[in-house]
């Protein structure tokens, strides 16, 4: 695919998932991360759901994306984060 070749029209919403431990700053964590990139994103874009057992958690970031490298950059990050299990 060509850099002008896209599945995605910019702007559009874009859900991202993030799974980790449970704890209590993971969500502080992640929102600090996604924020580098979206500056204004609000606490209501954000849902959280606990694992049956409570042990991990699953956040979904609704954002309005930019563009492709703001993508990219935001799943580097949250990808080096030693809290993140898994971006989606």
């Amino acid at each position: 695919m060509s850099k002008q070749e896209s599945v995605f029209e910019f702007p559009c919403e874009f859900p991202i998932k993030v799974v980790g431990k449970a704890a209590p700053s993971f969500q502080t964590t992640i929102m600090d991360i996604v924020r580098r990139h979206v500056p204004d994103l609000t606490e209501d874009s954000v849902r959280s759901t606990g694992s049956k057992k409570g042990k991990f958690v699953s956040l979904t970031i609704t954002i309005v994306a930019t563009g492709r490298e703001q993508l990219d950059s935001i799943y580097r990050d949250l990808s080096s984060c030693d809290s993140v299990l898994m971006a989606l």
